[in-house]
């Protein structure tokens, strides 16, 4: 029988995983389970995605508020600390501004406007316009922004971040002062000793604040890249992709995964008698046209993958073909020429008018996208992934 679908994105649902669980052998498990439960096969090349949350959550990679705070203070001095262009999240920032505060005396805090690095919103464009503010120059105190956009609260959390992060760094007893800039070194006109929050700018940032001759430069990825009093830690991304456990604790991003991907790879081969390929996936890499988020707030999608998941797809653009170099072609006949170009095509297409519009991004920023759609972030209880029939093409 002709085979009538492509690519299959199923969820997974596992135990609740704790520290300490043997991650690997579950996933193995909890597939082949699903795999007996709803009567499908395992393939060569499928694909099993990992939330990094669970694989974080079995390494134990927790941190708490003080831990932060005595980071911070040892790196930064303790005194005026300038916190640059944070994302607006309550999950994400938030807990580390609360600890950030507690390392320091005063926190001058600049944000990005009108809205942050992952496209959270504090005022829109069209605000902008109507004051005749040059986002790109000017430089707002906290009066000047209330004076010309008054209270604005996050289109879908309903939060003032404004307010709610100058409350946060005073509760924490540390003074606070407020600007909005979309210049790094705008800062230095208030403090030398400067955190850069930001995320996929973070390099660029540091340069700059260096270069424009600041004393002391961190980023979030230099906080909590060694365990401070046996907390866990990041070497790689310290702070970054981090997220609210409780009140006084983060989980922080996993580390070294890769033991675990080749691990989960062997036992599923060993199981099965298939050789599958297997990742870690965190946010994906997606931006959500309605509120103007781009999802990606972790430091990289995937931390870590086997490697059959390297590269980018080489695909050829079928509508193109039908379109131009095969018009006049129809029914078997159109689809034996596709089929052929598919089956010939070279090696490396980049450049070819044939792959234009294909996406020419990695394998495992798409599969970790479509990893993050399927899962969610919520209550579905399926933090692993199995994707079917993504290396597949219209010839098989």
């Amino acid at each position: 029988m002709e085979r009538k679908t492509g690519t299959v994105s199923r969820g997974i649902r596992c135990p609740i995983i704790r520290q300490g669980d043997n991650l690997a052998q579950i996933v193995c498990d909890s597939v082949l389970e699903a795999s007996k439960s709803e009567g499908f096969s395992l393939r060569d090349k499928d694909v099993i995605g990992v939330t990094e949350s669970i694989v974080a959550r079995s390494q134990g990679n927790y941190a708490t508020v003080n831990a932060i705070a005595k980071d911070v203070k040892t790196k930064l001095g303790g005194g005026t600390i300038g916190v640059i262009f944070p994302i607006l999240s309550r999950n994400r920032f938030a807990i580390c501004l609360r600890g950030i505060a507690m390392g320091a005396k005063k926190i001058v805090l600049q944000l990005s406007y009108p809205s942050d690095e992952v496209g959270n919103r504090l005022i829109s464009l069209d605000k902008i316009d109507e004051a005749g503010v040059n986002p790109y120059s000017d430089v707002l105190s906290l009066a000047d922004y209330r004076r010309l956009f008054g209270d604005n609260k996050h289109e879908f959390t309903g939060v003032d971040y404004v307010d709610y992060y100058g409350q946060i760094i005073r509760e924490a007893g540390a003074e606070c002062e407020i600007i909005f800039a979309n210049q790094p070194q705008a800062i230095l006109d208030y403090a030398d000793c400067v955190l850069a929050c930001d995320i996929h700018s973070r390099q660029r940032t540091k340069r700059i604040l260096l270069k424009s001759g600041a004393k002391t430069v961190y980023g979030l990825d230099d906080i909590l890249n060694a365990s401070v009093d046996g907390s866990g830690f990041n070497e790689r991304f310290g702070l970054l992709g981090s997220n609210k456990s409780t009140e006084d604790t983060i989980k922080l991003f996993p580390n070294d995964c890769r033991d675990f991907v080749l691990e989960t790879q062997r036992l599923i081969r060993e199981a099965a008698g298939v050789h599958v390929e297997v990742m870690v996936y965190g946010d994906g890499a997606f931006k959500d046209p309605q509120g103007h988020i781009w999802e990606l707030a972790d430091p990289c999608v995937s931390p870590a993958f086997t490697d059959g998941l390297i590269g980018t797809p080489n695909e050829l653009k079928l509508k193109y073909l039908a379109d131009n170099e095969f018009k006049d072609l129809s029914g078997d006949e159109l689809k034996a020429a596709i089929s052929k170009s598919i089956q010939e095509k070279d090696a490396n297409l980049v450049g070819s008018m044939a792959s234009q519009g294909t996406t020419p991004r990695q394998l495992t920023d798409l599969i970790g996208s479509l990893c993050d759609l399927t899962s969610g972030s919520g209550d579905k209880g399926t933090p692993v992934v199995l994707v079917q029939g993504y290396f597949d093409n219209y010839t098989n």
